[in-house]
C-alpha cells in the first residue's frame, strides 16, 4: 500500500509546476523536498498515519488540478489592492524580493501601495509612512 501513495506522490510531484522566478521558495520545490522527507525509504517506507497521508494526498491533487479555481472563478484578476496578477508575480520573484531587481523603484511603489505595514504600525507611525 506504501508503493501506490509513493507512486502516486512522486506523479503529482512531476504534474506540479515549478516558479523559475521563485528560485528555491515555490511551493513546487517544497512539496517535493517534504516528500523526499516522508519516503526516505522510497516505495518501502513505513506510514505511520496512512489516511493523513491520503487526505494530504487528495488536497493537494484537488489544488493542483486548478479544482477550487474552477469551482469558485473570480470577477477581475485583482485582489483588493488593485495589484494584477502580473505585478504580483513581479513583486515576489526572488529578484525583487533579494533587492536586485532592475525594477526596483517599480516595486518599491507596488510595495507601497499594497501597504507593507499594517494598521497598527500605521496608527503608530512605526513604519516611516504617515
Amino acid at each position: 500500500m506504501s508503493a501506490t501513495r509513493y507512486r502516486r506522490f512522486l506523479k503529482l510531484c512531476e504534474e506540479w509546476p515549478r516558479d523559475e522566478s521563485k528560485k528555491g521558495r515555490d511551493l513546487g520545490t517544497f512539496l517535493r523536498q517534504r516528500v523526499a522527507h516522508a519516503f526516505r525509504e522510497g516505495e518501502n517506507t513505513q506510514l505511520s498515519d496512512p489516511e493523513k497521508c491520503d487526505q494530504m494526498y487528495e488536497s493537494l491533487a484537488r489544488i493542483n488540478s486548478n479544482m477550487y479555481r474552477e469551482k469558485f472563478p473570480r470577477a477581475k484578476d485583482t485582489s483588493f489592492t488593485g495589484v494584477t496578477v502580473e505585478e504580483c508575480r513581479m513583486l515576489l520573484s526572488t529578484d525583487t524580493v533579494s533587492g536586485t531587481s532592475v525594477l526596483k523603484g517599480h516595486g518599491q511603489t507596488k510595495r507601497r501601495k499594497m501597504g507593507t505595514c499594517s494598521r497598527w504600525t500605521r496608527r503608530r507611525r512605526v513604519c516611516g509612512r504617515p
